[in-house]
């Protein structure tokens, strides 16, 4: 069968196992609808965590950028797998135990104030949307390929699906589809990454055969090493960022993750705090799959990417690119006139342009693998980004009713606030189909830049919260709105007000803004301790509340013999 044929059977059959799925666990109560009711088995939420938190980032373009970036593109597997590391040590289960099902929530209680957490649910929609924008744009990436439409259409046939199942089934539907999409897309994700990594190095196991050799007995890295350095790019194993930027960005990351509102939230649907601590080991080797095979992905990708292009006249092109033209994600553009592909490092020359994000869709078709495995890529893509998504529709959607509406109208039914949550979430799904469309960068890129505003907002209060009793709801209001507000204002200025100056020569302290929520965290935690110190201290029963959170269940107290 061909591609398009491939492509239809296996993205339609994903696509009517999760609306099967979203119907079978259709929501009926503001519990179901927030955190599945409650009772979902660590295993299940493993998965589950794991797809929502493997999005259209990880599975589409983190290789991508390793592939094109190479030793600087490290800065994303460093940063996401530590993070989550970080939250599910620090944070899962003390919140888990606290109770709430949302991080305002948990910030409005925990803080003793409505203007807390308020300012939560500002932060957690400033974070979530920058979030969806970039799982959106991935959606339409590889709707346009494989479906032959434009990248818009493409955006807009991913919100048709993601309303269907994230506004029926609220979290309930959302946690079992997740368990269906997490076994899709890493099925998808390792079949072409072994067949690859087979014809490349004879070694099955592509993690090996990053450090294998190729046919002329050549180390696979040492190959790419000496073919970028020809081309004038940098050396594939040697870095370009400066060391500081390299650190702000994996710390970004990390502390971002540790933020995250809509991976924090899973940590309420199990039963117990024990179960969250376990949930989250389940689904940190779920996640190790995949973000092991990655640097593999990344570097047979580039390199048959090369093979296959460079110096080869322009009607003997492999078909891979006349197929991706059709998307605008690659160009080819003869400015010398002499019939043949220059791809080099230096822009004036450079005769081939790839957009970093279409790696992994590539790669299938670039080293000629059956057709099938083309469509099942596809599928795994639809599957990491739309589970993403769903999660994060149901954050904006949670936000706005239970931690806005119903904090000044604490008097609503239960079906009102059902049906002001899916109505918020179909908003959500507008708005940020609109993002996807007009994405301000590559789908990592966006996703960093939610990481760092979650970084720089969410983290200090969190993590101050549980192991501080000191910090009052003066502090925490104070240092959200410094780091949200400075974090933005760095990403708005260099990306959008005077994007010729994004460079380092002009950034503050020669931070990019992928990795300036670190010093918006930093500001953070200096306003909210310096701001609590200066003002009454925290009720006695919030400090009594602070110190329970901390104390195993079951622990006895000391006995006097």
């Amino acid at each position: 069968m061909e591609i398009l044929t491939w492509t239809y059977l296996l993205v339609g059959l994903s696509f009517a196992l999760y609306i099967g799925i979203a119907i079978w666990t259709r929501a009926g109560s503001t519990q179901e609808f927030y955190i599945a009711g409650g009772g979902v088995s660590p295993l299940a939420n493993g998965m589950a965590t794991a797809a929502d938190w493997m999005s259209a980032a990880s599975f589409i373009s983190m290789a991508g950028i390793i592939s094109f970036a190479g030793y600087d593109g490290s800065v994303y597997l460093m940063g996401w797998t530590g993070g989550y590391v970080l939250l599910a040590l620090l944070l899962a289960p003390y919140l888990r135990k606290f109770g709430k099902f949302t991080v305002p929530d948990f910030v409005g209680d925990r803080y003793y104030s409505n203007t807390a957490k308020v300012v939560a649910v500002i932060c957690a929609l400033f974070i979530s949307f920058t979030y969806v924008a970039g799982q959106m744009r991935g959606v339409g990436i590889v709707f346009s390929r494989y479906l032959e439409v434009p990248i818009e259409w493409g955006v807009v046939i991913g919100m048709c699906i993601v309303f269907f199942y994230a506004v029926l089934g609220g979290m309930k539907g959302i946690t079992y589809t997740q368990v269906a999409q997490y076994c899709v897309l890493i099925f998808a994700y390792m079949v072409p990454a072994i067949f690859i990594s087979m014809q490349l190095t004879g070694n099955p196991i592509p993690q090996l055969g990053l450090g294998g050799t190729v046919a002329d007995g050549t180390p696979l890295l040492d190959k790419l090493d000496g073919v970028m350095t020809e081309l004038g790019f940098a050396a594939y194993t040697s870095g370009r960022k400066s060391i500081t930027d390299m650190f702000m960005i994996t710390l970004a990351l990390m502390v971002g993750t540790a933020g995250l509102p809509h991976v924090i939230v899973r940590f309420f649907t199990v039963p117990r705090v024990k179960d969250a601590r376990l949930s989250a080991g389940y689904a940190l080797v779920f996640i190790a799959i995949l973000y092991t095979t990655a640097p593999a992905i990344a570097a047979f990708g580039i390199y048959n990417a090369i093979e296959t292009t460079s110096e080869k006249n322009i009607s003997e092109l492999p078909e891979w690119i006349s197929t991706w033209q059709k998307t605008d994600l690659i160009s080819v553009d003869d400015k010398n006139g002499d019939g043949k592909v220059q791809y080099v490092a230096d822009p004036a020359l450079n005769e081939l342009t790839i957009d970093r994000d279409i790696m992994v869709l590539a790669s299938p078709e670039i080293a000629q693998l059956p057709n099938w495995v083309v469509g099942l890529v596809a599928a795994g893509a639809m599957a990491a980004a739309l589970s993403t998504a769903a999660g994060l529709l149901l954050v904006i959607s949670t936000s706005i009713s239970r931690d806005l509406f119903k904090t000044f109208r604490p008097e609503i039914s239960d079906k009102k606030e059902l049906r002001i949550a899916r109505i918020a979430a179909a908003g959500a799904v507008l708005l940020a189909g609109y993002f996807g469309v007009n994405p301000p960068g590559f789908v990592a890129q966006v996703v960093a830049f939610a990481f760092g505003l979650a970084a720089a907002s969410f983290f200090p209060v969190i993590i101050m919260g549980i192991f501080s009793t000191r910090i009052n709801k003066e502090g925490a209001i104070s240092g959200m709105i410094t780091g949200l507000v400075f974090t933005i204002g760095y990403i708005v200025y260099f990306k959008f007000i005077s994007p010729e100056t994004n460079s380092a020569e002009y950034w503050w302290f020669g931070v990019s803004p992928e990795g300036i929520g670190s010093i918006g965290m930093i500001l953070n935690f200096l306003v909210c301790g310096i701001v609590s110190h200066l003002t009454p201290a925290p009720p006695q029963a919030v400090q009594d509340m602070v110190q329970e959170i901390r104390i195993p269940r079951g622990a006895g107290k000391a006995q006097d013999h």
